[in-house]
């Protein structure tokens, strides 16, 4: 459904050499991936929607409007990315916790819901963000976002450290172009949650696993969560 991959190649490559330039700064020593240690939430199975308990995580988040792509869009990643590896970089050496930096994630809605199946993207609102470890608190937060300033200037004003609480969630991992996860959500929508006794309980969430840079359109990754509560009968 959405295309994203010119905005996440943009990031990708601009700030491949501030996090190339870390690594070789930083010894040896065991750095924790979610994808590795908490698979449920990052590789489910791509054949059968599952549910799932989703547990409290913090982000960093930035809101926006439009489509992936706009001068918002990039902006937003341009922002995102340097925080979340400024982050990493200070839990490296102040705290001694290593870790690698998790896949960019997204919140996607509308006003409208038939702005999506009419294409309208322009009404699209999304919130971007990029899981940050517990261990991380506002004040390490703050100086990331203090840090990055002196090279970009002033923060999105929704800029943001905020943990968000998901519970329990129906998904599914899509494989092949973000355009084409129609399907696959209306399959999440129309016929798994009715069929469950669910109904929706939040916003429809995606996480892009798969490096547009190095993947096949067909062979890209992505998880696509709707969180749900059981449906209340009279």
């Amino acid at each position: 459904m959405f295309s994203i991959e010119f905005g996440l190649t943009f990031a990708i490559l601009f700030f491949k050499g501030h996090r190339e330039a870390q690594e070789r700064l930083e010894p040896l020593m065991t750095k924790i991936d979610f994808k590795k240690t908490q698979k449920a939430l990052y590789l489910p199975s791509a054949k059968t929607i599952e549910l799932i308990d989703v547990p409290p995580m913090q982000y960093a988040m930035i809101d926006g409007k439009g489509p992936p792509g706009n001068d918002t869009y990039i902006a937003t990643l341009g922002w995102l990315y340097p925080v979340s590896y400024g982050i990493k970089f200070r839990s490296k050496l102040e705290l001694k916790q290593d870790y690698v930096v998790p896949p960019l994630e997204g919140l996607w809605w509308a006003e409208d819901y038939t702005a999506y199946t009419s294409d309208r993207r322009d009404e699209w609102l999304w919130t971007m963000m990029i899981r940050v470890p517990d261990w991380i608190d506002q004040t390490i937060f703050d100086a990331c976002v203090a840090k990055a300033t002196i090279k970009l200037g002033n923060p999105p004003a929704t800029l943001r450290l905020e943990t968000l609480h998901e519970g329990q969630c129906a998904q599914i991992m899509h494989i092949g172009p973000y355009k084409d996860e129609g399907p696959t959500i209306a399959k999440i929508h129309n016929q798994f949650i009715p069929d469950h006794g669910l109904i929706e309980n939040g916003l429809h969430h995606e996480i892009y696993i798969g490096d547009p840079r190095k993947t096949a359109p067909e062979k890209l990754r992505t998880v696509l969560r709707q969180p749900v509560r059981e449906r209340e009968t009279a």
